[in-house]
């Protein structure tokens, strides 16, 4: 039998209405001109937001509302042209200065969600007499600002990451000292954990002091140390050698019985590192060497032979 209707061969789904055809952008660029017209009104109301939630207490009200002011016109710039660079910029410069401040990282991301709920709440009484456009605005509006929070909260976090990074690695320095006693003469206590990276960061400190110091004798005191596994038990002996290379001799001081144990039974080759029993000793040997200089090494290449 025939379709006496032929329209219902035709998807259910109604045409937009013709509200509809205005594109993202142009909602985008309508929503820009509605932030930068209400921007001190906004902008105001986001600084009071963030002090009643007790976020950025580390920071004064005027200077949260000189960041408040920052990051709301990046905010709307990035809506605007779409592109994060800026913004990106902007977070990271924002990061090294309240990080050291004690800023965490949640207080971050719940003043930009603070902002995007400010945001959303002025365009709820713009358009309360036009939910169809508010709706439509915010369908525009939404992927922008979950992508801009994500920037912000990602772009503290490399910072914060980064800031971490440099403060292991001054600690790790400051666990590691090359101190020079007298001339030619340095010295070396460990004391902690010894892992692979931290190994590789001593021989690097101590070639590098070794070679400004014109060092002759080395004296690298291991009391402080609990455990070497075999990988940072061969490097230590590869610092040796790296100093003998340089022309220094190094003396290894402090030694438990179970680190003595254990580099004998997991085969270090122990023939190339002068041990003594304790710091003070490794000092009186040291002063030794140094007063009888024809015992010490004459720097050689590596590759060099001197088996003759």
């Amino acid at each position: 039998m025939a379709n006496k209707n032929p329209s219902t061969s035709i998807s259910p789904r109604a045409p937009e209405p013709p509200a509809l055809s205005e594109s993202a952008a142009g909602l985008l660029r309508e929503l820009v001109a509605h932030l930068r017209q209400n921007r001190t009104q906004l902008r105001e109301e986001w600084a009071r937001r963030i002090t009643r939630a007790e976020l950025l207490t580390a920071m004064t009200e005027e200077e949260i509302f000189a960041e408040a002011t920052a990051v709301y016109d990046n905010y709307v710039e990035a809506l605007e042209t779409g592109t994060f660079e800026a913004l990106q910029a902007y977070s990271r410069r924002l990061s090294e200065r309240i990080i050291p401040r004690g800023v965490e990282t949640d207080e971050v991301v719940g003043i930009v969600l603070l902002l995007r709920d400010v945001l959303a709440r002025s365009l709820f009484t713009k358009y309360q007499d036009n939910v169809d456009k508010l709706n439509r605005i915010l369908d525009s509006y939404e992927p922008a600002a979950n992508r801009i929070a994500n920037t912000v909260a990602v772009g503290f976090v490399e910072e914060r990451e980064r800031i971490i990074r440099q403060q292991q690695e001054a600690i790790r320095e400051l666990s590691t000292p090359v101190l020079q006693v007298r001339e030619r003469l340095l010295i070396l206590p460990i004391i902690g954990v010894m892992d692979p990276q931290r190994a590789r960061q001593l021989t690097e400190q101590l070639l590098r002091a070794i070679r400004a110091n014109r060092a002759k004798v080395v004296v690298i005191d291991v009391t402080g140390v609990a455990a070497m596994d075999s990988g940072v038990a061969n490097h230590l002996v590869q610092t040796v050698e790296a100093s003998r290379l340089l022309g220094a001799t190094c003396i290894v001081t402090g030694l438990s019985p179970e680190i003595a144990q254990t580099l004998v039974t997991i085969g270090v080759d122990l023939s190339e590192m002068a041990t003594v029993g304790d710091l003070q000793g490794g000092i009186e040997e040291a002063e030794r060497l140094l007063a009888d200089r024809s015992v010490l090494p004459a720097p050689r290449e590596p590759g060099t032979d001197t088996s003759r």
